[in-house]
């Protein structure tokens, strides 16, 4: 039961039971005050929101008290020489009856007070949202490729395979991709989110799962969860397995790539009317956790990174966007196995158990663990992203992408000495994108259409967390995209791919790969 507005109601009524015989045309308007105040409690009963125990005790409290006030208006009139005549002003009662109405009619719209469709009041704190999609995929594999069999344990680091691949047979596939989230409101500055996906836990990325297991079920997986705290408008505080935190494109990370850590962005002047918001990321990300002890080298690995952006709004039609990151990986190389036999270091823990297929690696150790192969670089990337949107022609915009990373931790000399042929460094990528059309697709009629470039270099990214599309995952990638959507109805959208790629260094490997996508979100 609510009783912040008992107050005011105990008032009015000891008021109008403190009325004295002699009161006049004063007792007249008490009088009326007093059936006031008892009709609305006696709604209030009605209604529920006072039992009738209460509702009694509240009267009982008033007479009390305004048989008290009267006792002691009666001892003072007949004190020698004061004549008391009792008076309450208009605007006080106006005062008393105003204050009772609004706080009962604010407490009837807040508990939605005869809605027979109401709800209760967490259920508005909570937040729903999903996606469906339904993909058909056609991998067509270049005649002249190198034969599987030939990227098998790649002793210079250029394929750099640990099995032997597809190369020549064309695959098709129908694949799907389900999520389902729930971001809850807990406070008005602490929020949580969960989302559920298909996918698997040997994937860090990929939440495809392939048709055709004959007919048997599919697994769930938690693609994230994690807690939010957002104390000021130009502060907001990530932890858990949270959204990728950075301004970034699929060069560096895959659109679903999702980060274990903690991540802060502070957005100063985000509320401001200035046409330049400068914007800062940073964030520690474990990659892999290591019980380190006497009998077991092996570190943990991390990532470690920062980002400054700008978001600027040269005129009403023209935006850009910039940002410029450092990713700094701790303990990601493999480590060469010094002595043979020497079981104090587990080889296998320093080796990074995601990858693809791209980066330089070798044989950490020979004799102890044969084929066991891990990355033979270190990875400090430099990235710069920039984001250009044209909205001229509004609904239609034009935007150009460019994306330009650096491996500044790559030593040449270190990597040399792990390999049986030394190579040149190969640290470079970038990409460029243009798309015209509406920004996102959400209603029917809406389209867009895209093209871009890329080149990235064995070395450039980590292959493990690049995009699994182009080449069909990882790096040592060369090649142009294209494609577009179309609206067919609110939220839902087709989307047509063709990715074309070569091998920058090393055995041939080219591949097409063609994407048609039926899309629904909610």
């Amino acid at each position: 039961m609510k009783t912040h507005y008992i107050k005011p109601l105990v008032m009015a009524l000891s008021l109008a039971f403190a009325v004295p015989a002699q009161a006049g045309s004063e007792r007249q308007d008490l009088e009326t005050l007093r059936a006031t105040t008892l009709a609305l409690v006696d709604a209030l009963v009605k209604k529920g929101v006072l039992s009738a125990e209460a509702a009694q005790d509240l009267v009982k409290q008033a007479e009390k008290k305004g048989q008290e006030a009267a006792e002691a208006s009666a001892k003072a009139e007949t004190a020698p020489g004061v004549v008391r005549v009792p008076y309450i002003p208009e605007v006080v009662k106006r005062e008393i009856s105003e204050q009772i109405r609004q706080e009962v009619v604010a407490q009837a719209k807040t508990e939605q007070w005869g809605d027979v469709n109401a709800v209760p009041e967490w259920v508005g704190r909570l937040k729903w949202d999903g996606d469906f999609r339904l993909r058909y995929q056609d991998d067509l594999f270049a005649n002249g490729n190198a034969p599987g069999a030939a990227f098998v344990f790649d002793p210079d680091g250029l394929g750099s395979f640990s099995n032997p691949i597809n190369t020549g047979v064309d695959r098709q596939r129908l694949r799907v991709r389900a999520r389902l989230g729930l971001t809850a409101k807990v406070t008005d500055y602490v929020s949580t989110g969960f989302r559920f996906s298909t996918g698997n836990t040997t994937d860090p990325f990929s939440t495809n799962q392939t048709l055709g297991n004959d007919f048997n079920k599919y697994s769930l997986v938690l693609d994230r969860a994690y807690a939010k705290v957002k104390p000021w408008d130009w502060l907001s505080v990530s932890g858990g397995r949270i959204p990728n935190p950075f301004f970034s494109t699929d060069l560096v990370w895959n659109d679903n790539l999702n980060f274990d850590g903690v991540a802060a962005t502070f957005t100063p002047w985000a509320r401001s009317d200035r046409t330049g918001k400068p914007f800062f990321t940073m964030g520690a990300f474990p990659l892999q956790e290591v019980e380190t002890s006497t009998v077991n080298l092996a570190k943990d690995k991390w990532l470690l990174a920062v980002q400054g952006g700008l978001d600027w709004k040269m005129d009403a039609d023209t935006r850009w966007r910039f940002g410029l990151a450092y990713y700094d990986y701790r303990n990601i190389a493999a480590v060469k196995d010094p002595i043979d036999f020497d079981t104090r270091y587990d080889y296998a823990n320093s080796i990074l158990k995601s990858r693809q297929k791209g980066n330089t690696m070798f044989e950490v150790s020979p004799v102890d663990s044969p084929n066991l192969y891990g990355l033979a670089a270190d990875y400090s990337l430099v990235n710069l992203t920039a984001t250009l949107d044209l909205a001229h022609f509004d609904p239609i915009h034009v935007i150009v992408d460019g994306d330009v990373v650096k491996n500044v931790g790559y030593d040449t000399a270190k990597v040399n000495a792990l390999l049986t042929t030394p190579q040149a460094a190969r640290t470079l990528g970038w990409q460029s994108k243009v798309t015209v059309g509406w920004p996102s697709i959400q209603n029917r009629g809406d389209w867009q259409a895209f093209l871009g470039y890329r080149h990235l270099e064995r070395d450039a990214v980590l292959d493990a967390f690049a995009d699994s599309d182009f080449r069909l995952g990882g790096t040592n990638s060369k090649g142009f995209f294209i494609g577009g959507s179309y609206g067919m109805d609110r939220n839902t959208w087709l989307t047509a791919k063709w990715l074309s790629a070569d091998a920058i260094d090393g055995l041939p490997f080219a591949v097409d790969v063609l994407e048609v996508d039926f899309n629904a979100k909610f």
